[in-house]
């Protein structure tokens, strides 16, 4: 991790498009502006947390619905293999 000391409206710029720069400093806090292109996104931490547990959760249970309606065609198969009329 690289560590820098900016203090109020000094700035640091990461590649040629994106400039962070310092907004205001209070006792607990600093406010930092982002100037970056548009098509990408910027998220707080804890938010970008909460959105990959939120897709995870959801992507476990949608794989958990189809085990189960995959397990019932599987099952209702099988008793149809036992119907011996042909198909």
């Amino acid at each position: 991790m690289l560590v820098l000391t900016r203090k109020k409206d000094e700035a640091i710029r990461i590649g040629s498009d994106i400039v962070i720069r310092i907004v205001s400093i209070d006792k607990n806090s600093v406010r930092i502006g982002i100037e970056a292109p548009k098509d990408m996104t910027i998220l707080r931490e804890e938010l970008a947390l909460a959105v990959s547990e939120e897709n995870i959760k959801a992507a476990k249970e949608t794989t958990d619905e189809i085990l189960a309606k995959l397990k019932e065609r599987l099952m209702s198969k099988d008793t149809a293999d036992d119907d011996p009329r042909p198909s």
